[in-house]
């Protein structure tokens, strides 16, 4: 059997493709005979082409791999095997079939360590490796490596001696192959030790980075290998790590720094740093290392005079200098803005000042990068001076200065928000300026372009009516590119720039809504395979999703259908991923707008939806020994054994390293799935006959390896939870109830699991705020599940006591107690939860789970907590008192008071406004124990109020005293009082506040009292301009406690304060029918037919 079969992978050898399929035919066949494994071992022991022996060893490997094909063969045919396979492995000298015949005993040992069947071997390893020839030496520790890298599990019982005789091979000096070994097999090993084992690890800490020393002198590429042990240490033992923490950091900077060294291994170095600034930020605190990075990372930085593309996520940074800037990213996300700011500023002006423009663009790039993580730090500190910094940039003598300056004014725009927006007027007209000059430049400077765009792209779409003004030149200049440039990227450019105008000027751009339809036609006509119409075809396709989110129904519902039928016909005919997941973000915009009536469509889209979910288009594996990749056959048609399945946590790929997923189809599955989960909320009834499909398809992607994935699984699961919940409710129907409870029991254990798990951050924040919106929106049925309050806010409490695995849980020692700002957003998300949680259980029981929450918020209210701290635990603990009324307001009376009364005279206007507000609700909802105190806090807010000068707080004190006036009006001296709210009307910020206004004046005139009769003409102006402002706040307001839009604490507010204004009206003119019609008679005709309006209104009982 062995010739013939010798003879069938000799001809795999040979150069022709039709002689290779049909011997890959014949072993396939030869495979069926179950004396193949015999005559394979044959031929590696005999045949004399190197290359037939490593074609029969990975065979010999493959028939072997699962425990139960293993289990099968003969005991006697097994000790064959054992008894000669490293003879074999000793005595070949390529290098190819030498790793393959590894494999082999990597396999072996997988199936046989558990039970001690061929203890031979590790005596084989053990005295290879002490031996005296170093060429035994790394024999030995060549199949302890590759050992490892197959069973470093199964080596559990055996941990301790393969650490010691690991930490005896790092002492290697004559065979350096050896030692560098030695740290490949301790990374394997890293992440299976136990307690027990973690002193023999720590103490070889020093003895690898002096061998990673060595190896970067005489092979860098080990080196960087050398390297992932500290990495896999930081990983999953990290205490194992921290007492040599600052050498390592050191090590790695003088690397990084080392421009004789290359690129690979640099980054390699600085990844180090990112990873330890990202999972240890207290440790990098503590050992005051961040001047000693900064001081490295900025040369980097200044010392590359090309330009990159900083401005595009899909580029990974493989060059020093851009890694560089990553880490300074991570370092803004991960450290207290504070801290490191006052760091980073020092070194970016001298940067500024430099005569070198690469040191100049160097500054401008840092800036640009630090805002994400830094936001509200520079927000309330630094906005004015950084933006004054960012013109001068625009207009430095280097195009390469100005194109960086420019992307800094773009991530400024996307992350300065509201902020920036009032700068409009001096920034707006330095982007015109250098939209033009970038046309004009275009050949000599392209990226000037895109950066003029991108700048002026983030700027518009966030500034809401404040476009407006501009409205006409940006329009003219982007519609005269659309019409006349000939260069495809300008168009592009103008396309993208078109959706940010929309998505900020929304119903205004209607005048020029035909005129852009009509452009883009051409790019939208069908697909083309040149390039650039491609790109220009995304960028419409991206656009006109923007314009059915934006420009109003009865504009865009026309134009539903038809942008329907082009998105399926295009995805139809289409394998390109981005087209797909731009045409599913048009579906679910449309969605928005038509709601039930896509029902005839869903079918088809809902199908092409689950197709990408489900996709592994773009996915490559990759394994540990590339040497034994065979490319000749595909080794998995060899197993002939299909009906054996896998047990014993055996793994069909146990040589798999890992996997990856082009970025196309990464992106088209994560958009997929927050289209799908959009698209349910919208349509509501129509899709129920999708959901359980798509349910289970979002489940699954919810322990997708893939971060944003994950993440968009989470939000579309909650957005499935509301479609149902929606159903049930205008149903009743028994069948909605159970569906939804069957995924409440889903997926309310994949977010508790991942709150405790996940080491991103943005998906454990996706996990709380899925939980709040499910409370808020659905309420008593999501803690219908038994135990769920007690597990979500025992989350909550990890959460705030940095007990969760995306936290650095290292003990404060109360020297460094300042957060990164997005730890600060994680907290505040789990602070959202409370007064949800409050409101569903009911004050009086959820008191004893707040004791627990009380001192986590007040030590955030310390005079070196910072603003958004301050901000957010006044603004939680106001929501917590609101929503369980007397129970906890008279509880927490004496705590809270004092402080609340304090923070109302803070120097920042958002924790004033938030203490203000805070300081009325505890006022109204402590029962009796505050009214002896009403006089005193009437002081407080009006001592304020004579220094305020920010209109949100002054209206938060209007509507403090009419809450203190609706609870108790005989405490209050209405004839000082009333004049003063009078002089606070109409609200100026803060306009859902109307409803506490209004309701108060209601009640107030539900009564005839003489003295209110002069207030009632300011009454009446106020309810008219009120209604003239379309009864509603504006999109962009947030509440006083710190909710964004329609806040949950009352997601009915708009509607309460139309019936309470109607009802004032009704009211006086009830109690007061000769004064109401005198009044009236002298207003001017629009506020006399408001009037008219809400006397004829019928408010339903």
């Amino acid at each position: 059997m062995a010739s013939p079969l010798e003879e069938i992978l000799a001809r795999l050898l040979e150069p022709d493709n039709e002689v290779i399929q049909k011997a890959t035919a014949d072993l396939k066949e030869a495979f069926k005979n179950p004396g193949t494994l015999q005559a394979l071992c044959q031929i590696l022991a005999t045949s004399s082409q190197p290359q037939i022996r490593q074609y029969a060893a990975v065979l010999i490997r493959r028939k072997i791999h699962k425990t139960k094909q293993w289990a099968a063969l003969d005991e006697a045919f097994k000790n064959n095997i054992r008894g000669s396979i490293i003879q074999l492995l000793v005595q070949e000298q390529d290098k190819s079939a030498r790793s393959a015949i590894a494999q082999i005993i990597a396999v072996m040992a997988r199936h046989d360590t558990p039970s001690n069947t061929w203890p031979a071997l590790f005596e084989f390893i053990v005295n290879f490796v002490r031996d005296e020839d170093p060429a035994k030496r790394e024999t030995g520790m060549f199949v302890l490596s590759t050992v490892t890298s197959l069973a470093a599990e199964q080596m559990k019982p055996h941990m301790v001696s393969l650490l010691d005789l690991l930490a005896c091979a790092l002492n290697e000096t004559v065979n350096r192959e050896v030692s560098y070994l030695a740290i490949k097999s301790m990374t394997d090993l890293v992440f299976y030790i136990g307690d027990d084992e973690m002193k023999h690890v720590q103490n070889v800490v020093p003895k690898v980075l002096e061998v990673v020393q060595v190896l970067t002198t005489v092979d860098e590429d080990k080196a960087c290998v050398a390297l992932e042990f500290f990495d896999e240490l930081l990983e999953s033992e990290v205490a194992i790590i921290v007492p040599h923490l600052k050498p390592l950091v050191q090590y790695c900077l003088q690397i990084a720094s080392n421009k004789d060294y290359t690129d690979p291994l640099r980054v390699k170095a600085m990844s180090f740093v990112a990873s330890l600034v990202r999972l240890k930020k207290k440790t990098v605190l503590k050992h005051h290392l961040i001047d000693p990075i900064l001081n490295v990372l900025i040369p980097i930085i200044c010392d590359d005079d090309e330009e990159d593309d900083e401005d595009d996520e899909e580029v990974e940074a493989h060059k020093p200098s851009q890694y560089a800037v990553q880490v300074i990213d991570t370092m803004a996300l991960h450290l207290p803005a504070e801290k490191f700011l006052n760091k980073l500023s020092p070194m970016v002006d001298r940067c500024l000042k430099s005569p070198e423009a690469p040191h100049r663009r160097a500054a401008y790039l840092v800036l640009a990068v630090v805002v994400e993580g830094c936001g509200d730090f520079i927000m309330t500190k630094m906005l004015s001076g950084m933006l004054q910094t960012v013109c001068t940039g625009l207009n430095d003598t280097s195009h390469i200065v100005r194109n960086s300056a420019l992307f800094a004014v773009g991530q400024f725009s996307e992350h300065l928000q509201p902020d920036i927006s009032q700068y409009a007027s001096e920034l707006l007209p330095l982007l015109f300026l250098y939209l033009n000059k970038s046309m004009e430049e275009v050949e000599k400077n392209p990226k000037g372009l895109v950066k003029s765009h991108y700048a002026l792209e983030m700027f518009c779409e966030n500034l809401g009516d404040g476009i407006l003004p501009y409205l006409p030149d940006l329009m003219g200049y982007l519609l005269n590119i659309l019409k006349n440039c000939p260069l495809a990227k300008p168009k592009e450019l103008a396309i993208s720039a078109i959706g940010g105008a929309a998505n900020a000027a929304k119903e205004k751009m209607q005048p020029y809504f035909k005129d852009v339809i009509e452009l883009f036609k051409t790019y939208l006509d069908g697909l083309s395979e040149d390039e650039e119409m491609k790109k220009l075809q995304l960028a419409a396709i991206d656009t006109m999703a923007v314009f059915a989110r934006s420009i109003g129904e009865e504009t865009f519902r026309p134009l539903a259908k038809e942008c329907l039928e082009l998105g399926v016909n295009l995805i139809t005919n289409s394998n390109d991923p981005d087209l797909r997941r731009y045409v599913y973000s048009l579906f679910s915009s449309i969605a928005t707008l038509i709601k039930g009536d896509m029902a005839d469509y869903l079918e088809r889209i809902v199908g092409f939806i689950l197709t990408s979910m489900k996709s592994t288009e773009g996915v490559k594996a990759h394994y540990k020994t590339e040497s034994e990749n065979v490319t000749v056959f595909d080794e998995d048609e060899f197993n002939d054994d299909e009906n054996l399945e896998t047990d014993d946590g055996d793994e069909e790929n146990y040589k798999l390293e890992g996997i990856s997923v082009e970025n196309a189809y990464l992106d088209e599955k994560e958009d997929a799935c927050c289209s799908l989960g959009e698209i349910a909320l919208n349509c509501s009834h129509a899709f129920m006959p999708y959901l359980q499909k798509s349910y289970e398809e979002a489940l699954e992607l919810a322990d997708y390896p893939a971060s944003g994935i994950k993440k968009a699984a989470f939000v579309t699961l909650c957005h499935f939870c509301l479609c149902v919940n929606e159903v049930h409710e205008a149903t009743k129907a028994a069948e909605a109830a159970e569906a939804l409870k069957t995924m409440i029991l889903g997926v309310m254990p994949k977010y508790l699991e991942a709150i405790k798990t996940e080491l991103d951050r943005a998906t454990v924040m996706a996990a709380v705020d899925s939980i709040q919106e499910m409370l808020a929106k659905i309420g008593e049925p999501v803690l219908s599940i038994t135990g769920a309050t007690d597990a979500i806010l025992t989350v909550v409490k990890e959460i705030f006591t940095h007990k969760v695995a995306c936290q650095d849980q290292e003990e404060d020692d109360g020297e460094d107690e300042a957060e990164a700002e997005f730890d600060g957003m994680l907290i505040e998300s789990a602070g959202d939860v409370l007064p949800v949680i409050a409101r569903i259980i009911g004050g009086a029981n959820f008191v004893g789970f707040f004791t627990h929450f009380v001192e986590d918020l007040l030590k955030r209210l310390k005079e070196t907590s910072s603003t958004a701290e301050k901000s957010f635990a006044v603004g939680t603990l106001a929501e917590v008192i609101e929503a369980c009324g007397e129970p906890l307001g008279s509880a927490f009376t004496g705590i809270l008071y004092p402080v609340f009364t304090r923070m109302a005279k803070d120097e920042d206007d958002e924790v004033r406004s938030n203490s203000v507000f805070a300081l009325g609700i505890l006022t109204v909802n402590a029962g009796t124990l505050m009214i002896g105190q009403y006089n005193e806090i009437l002081k407080t807010f009006f001592d304020v109020m004579n220094t305020e000068g920010n209109p949100r707080v002054l209206d938060n004190i209007c509507a403090a005293v009419c809450r203190m006036i609706m609870h108790s009006p005989q405490n209050v001296p209405l004839a000082q009082v009333l004049p003063v709210v009078m002089q606070l009307l109409p609200l100026k910020e803060d306009l859902e506040e109307n409803v506490t206004i209004f309701t108060c004046f209601m009640k107030l005139y539900s009564h005839t009292a003489p003295e209110l009769v002069q207030y009632i003409p300011k009454m009446f102006d106020v309810a008219a301009e009120y209604a003239g402002k379309g009864g509603a706040p504006e999109k962009s307001s947030a509440c006083s406690n710190g909710c964004k839009g329609p806040r949950p604490c009352c997601p009915s507010g708009i509607e309460e304060t139309q019936k309470n204004l109607i009802l004032f009206v009704k009211n006086v003119k009830e109690h007061y029918p000769a004064e109401f019609d005198q009044i009236r008679s002298g207003l001017d005709p629009e506020v006399a037919a408001f009037l008219d309006t809400c006397l004829a209104t019928v408010i339903p009982s």
